[in-house]
């Protein structure tokens, strides 16, 4: 274990604050990795404990940046000081991340656009620049950093867990900084370490007067010893009382300001708009009165002196905030501007369209237009934050009302990207009452729905979306009924997308909506539509044929073209469109019995949702991962999951994430053998109501309640529930649909038969798992228990396989009063495997190498070397050409249960 840091001694009461650091940054180099804030008021000695962290340093390496407010409006600014000196190691990043990096950092001309993509780049860098010896990543005043340097460096932040990185976040007061949850709260000193501090500054000092000033400052270090200095010696030996008030705030430096020469102020001036010390010393040299390079070299040095700026290599920045806006209060709103038109004259790119907006008095659209070119260049990149405020000032400065409407809608979208749907929606709205163009009115109207759609009110994002009559927005009204279940308005959307050409989406749309109104047609158009899903290039067209084998009763089927839909959305650069199509992804790989696979992705998936700020995802998520909880019977975290998914898809009116919601708890009350519970429950989810009726939850869960129905003594009720079951999947034609229904036939009409069948056709391995558990208990209770040995059998090892505990429980009982009391079935060997684990074992079997996975599941390839230094010991084995063959073998061998 490496020694504790050892900390400059300099810093007075600082050992809880000191402690906290040590330890997160020990962990750190230990692989234990993670992040910190530490926050505090101005002036509380923040940037004194990281340099603490800068100066002892010792073997690990230090990257550091630095907000600064002048740039925060500059995409990648942060990101590009904190990279700067590991720019090297970029090559050795995943292509799709190195990429992304590279043209974040403006080493490239183009890059995808997503900010997934460039988050996990990001980290890439940070673990290719900790290597063994590890690295404390330091932002001081990070509430100023762009906000496209943030998304990224908060994105790596949230998942240093396995990495030798420590990093350190200062930020001011309340400032906001999204999933680090630990913080360092930067206060006061006790009166006794800012005693000690007074007087090592400014000797001895009475005490009442002493305490007075520590009482009035807060403790806060820069207040006591900037206000010390201030005070007279009569004042500090109490003599004469003290100044009321004390100067706080930007008044803490006030007098320095006021103070300043002609040519001093103007310098300060410029460097509060500029910290780029040569452009600040060439448009000094032009503004001062009587210009000269000795005029400006003599208001830099007094600068200097009175404690103002300092520069640092090619930089130049005041040294404390507060001095910053001191110098700002001091100007009139002329002054600054005149500033900006003499910097703007001096700079390229998106600094001087900023430094030009800066300069502008009123609209003028050529200022307007450089701001949205830089706006494009930064969504470009991926920093859609950046693109949001660009746009947004840039229409305050646009003239023409249509084209500023364009240009909020357009900032509106970039902000959506961003993960901000506050701002998104703000930004709509004022687009739309900007502007009178029908068209415009449209497209703003579409967005509204789709944000509704994905973080509002479902119901709503219907009423808006059903008002067009483009293809594209009925397929987006389509989209928005079906999350509320709303039948009636699918099928009538359905009626108007039959006047658009035909094609893919057109029969998707048509056939969803009258196979729901019991029109033969539609599984027609369907099947058609269907018979063209190899050609959909992009992720929403394999997810609208996912949608098109729903409609037909053909889970499988939609779980196989929802996986690649996920597959399709890894590599197309979405740009954060990933979150929603991963809650397909996922059902679809518990619908299929991939369980260990489906937690994985929805773990992923909620994580990415949360960032994005998709709240309605993030209940898919979490309704998916409590139907998996109950599977495992783990009853509390299936509560609370569910119960967290309820909480927003209820009142967001998103049925169908209510209705998996709430089958996770019938299923619960299922697998843990309580069919009456369990009965009421799964009625319930196909009953009328807020959050149930919803049509697709209740053709997957009937099945399900028909088990109830047989299990609770309702030998009525599962008729009924056949019934309906079977209408609701007549046009279904694939083998695992039609052994679903000979098993739902056989619970139903207690025909021994229907189980045969179903066992004959069954393509799911854990459905088969189940029909021969139902199977080998019905031979087992009319006394044929040598029949039953083989069914049950298989049952319990396909349920220990998966983790689906309560059944394996449920079949091994059922094994023993059938006359077997043998050994547990041999565990598989990946069971020892994490979710995630399991996954990188699955694609290294696919022949993907450690940079490929990074790249598919936004890791960094060190981390995917560390999940496999973590499996290699756990199965016994050492390359990679183990794994796969591990793998492979597994599957072959697993006639049932989980599979990869």
């Amino acid at each position: 274990m490496a020694a504790p840091l050892q900390w400059s001694s300099v810093l007075y009461g600082r050992s809880t604050e000191v402690s906290a650091l040590d330890e997160v940054i020990a962990r750190a180099r230990r692989g234990y990795g993670g992040a910190v804030v530490l926050r505090g008021e101005a002036g509380a000695g923040k940037t004194a404990l990281l340099d603490a962290v800068v100066e002892r340093a010792e073997s690990t390496r230090v990257l550091r940046a630095c907000g600064v407010e002048s740039e925060s409006d500059l995409a990648f600014a942060a990101l590009h000081q904190l990279l700067r000196p590991v720019a090297g190691l970029l090559d050795t990043l995943p292509g799709p991340q190195r990429d992304a990096v590279r043209a974040a950092l403006g080493h490239a001309a183009h890059g995808v656009g997503d900010r997934f993509l460039l988050g996990a780049g990001v980290l890439s860098a940070l673990v290719e620049a900790a290597g063994q010896e590890g690295l404390i990543c330091v932002v001081d005043d990070f509430h100023w950093i762009d906000r496209a340097s943030a998304d990224s460096l908060l994105f790596a932040a949230r998942r240093l867990g396995t990495e030798r990185i420590a990093m350190l976040l200062a930020v001011r007061g309340d400032a906001a900084v999204t999933g680090v949850p630990s913080t360092v709260n930067v206060r006061g000193l006790r009166e006794d370490a800012a005693a000690e501090l007074l007087e090592s500054r400014h000797g001895s000092m009475i005490g009442p007067v002493r305490r007075e000033v520590i009482t009035l400052t807060g403790a806060n270090p820069l207040a006591l010893t900037e206000i010390a200095a201030r005070l007279t010696p009569a004042q500090l030996a109490g003599r004469d009382p003290l100044p009321d008030p004390l100067p706080g705030g930007a008044r803490l430096f006030g007098d320095r300001v006021t103070g300043l020469s002609v040519p001093a102020r103007l310098v300060a001036l410029l460097t509060a708009v500029e910290s780029d010390l040569k452009v600040v010393l060439s448009a000094a040299e032009r503004l001062v009165p009587e210009p000269s390079s000795d005029a400006v070299t003599a208001a830099f040095a007094e600068l200097e002196e009175r404690g103002l700026i300092q520069a640092s290599g090619t930089e130049v920045h005041f040294r404390h905030p507060l001095m910053r806006s001191a110098v700002h209060e001091a100007a009139a709103p002329a002054e600054i501007r005149r500033m900006h038109a003499a910097v703007a004259e001096l700079t390229t790119g998106d600094g001087r369209a900023w430094h030009l907006a800066g300069a502008a008095l009123g609209q003028a659209e050529p200022v307007a237009a450089a701001l949205a070119d830089a706006a494009e260049r930064a969504r470009d990149r991926g920093g859609y934050g950046a693109a949001a405020t660009a746009l947004a000032r840039a229409a305050d400065l646009t003239p023409d009302p249509r084209d500023r409407a364009v240009r909020r809608k357009d900032a509106a979208v970039a902000a959506w990207l961003a993960g901000r749907p506050g701002q998104a929606e703000s930004l709509l709205a004022e687009a739309r009452e900007g502007t009178h163009d029908d068209a415009l009115a449209m497209e703003i109207a579409r967005l509204r729905g789709r944000f509704e759609l994905n973080s509002g009110n479902a119901a709503e994002a219907v009423r808006i979306l059903a008002a067009g009559d483009g293809l594209d927005m009925l397929a987006d009204a389509v989209e928005a009924a079906s999350y509320v279940g709303d039948t009636a308005a699918i099928v009538e959307l359905g009626r108007r997308a039959a006047a658009h050409p035909k094609g893919f989406l057109r029969d998707t749309l048509v056939g969803i909506g009258a196979t729901l109104h019991g029109d033969a047609a539609g599984p027609r158009l369907l099947r058609r539509a269907l018979s063209r899903a190899d050609e959909q290039a992009d992720a929403t067209g394999h997810l609208w044929a996912t949608a098109a084998a729903s409609a037909l009763g053909e889970s499988d089927l939609a779980a196989e073209t929802a996986e690649r839909a996920g597959r399709v959305a890894r590599v197309s650069g979405m740009a954060g469109q990933l979150p929603v199509v991963l809650a397909f992804v996922a059902t679809g790989d518990r619908i299929a019995g991939r369980l260990a696979r489906s937690q994985a992705v929805s773990e992923e998936g909620l994580a990415l949702a949360r960032e994005a700020g998709y709240e309605n995802t993030v209940a898919a998520h979490l309704a998916n991962l409590a139907v998996l909880a109950a599977l495992r019977g783990e009853g509390e975290l299936c509560e609370r999951q569910a119960r967290e998914a309820l909480a927003i898809a209820l009142p967001h009116r998103v049925g169908l994430h209510a209705g998996v919601a709430a089958y996770a708890r019938g299923m619960l009350e299922l697998c843990l053998g309580r069919y009456g519970s369990a009965y009421e429950r799964l009625r319930a989810v196909a009953a009328a109501g807020p959050g149930a009726g919803h049509p697709t939850v209740t053709w997957r869960t009937m099945p399900d309640l028909l088990e109830a129905a047989v299990g609770a003594g309702d030998a009525a009720g599962a008729r009924v529930a056949f019934s309906a079951y079977e209408r609701s999947t007549e046009h279904a034609a694939t083998a695992e649909s039609r052994a679903l229904l000979a098993r739902c036939r056989g619970l139903a009409a207690s025909a021994e038969e229907a189980f045969v069948e179903a066992l004959r056709l069954h393509t799911n391995p854990f459905e088969a798992a189940r029909t021969a558990l139902l199977l080998g208990e019905r031979l087992r209770r009319t006394q044929r228990p040598g029949q039953a040995r083989a069914h049950l059998r298989t049952a319990w090892e396909v349920f220990e396989q998966a983790g689906a505990l309560p059944w394996a429980r449920r079949a091994r009982d059922e094994l023993r009063a059938a006359g077997e009391n043998g050994d547990a079935p041999p565990p598989s060997v990946l069971d020892v495997l994490t979710p995630q684990e399991l996954r990188i074992a699955g694609l290294v079997a696919d022949g993907l190498s450690s940079r490929q996975i990074a790249a598919r599941l936004f890791l960094s390839p060190r981390t995917v070397e560390y999940h496999l230094y973590k499996i290699y010991p756990k199965l016994g084995i050492g390359s990679r050409t183990d794994l796969a063959r591990l793998v492979v073998l597994q599957k072959a061998s697993a006639a049932g249960g989980d599979m990869l």
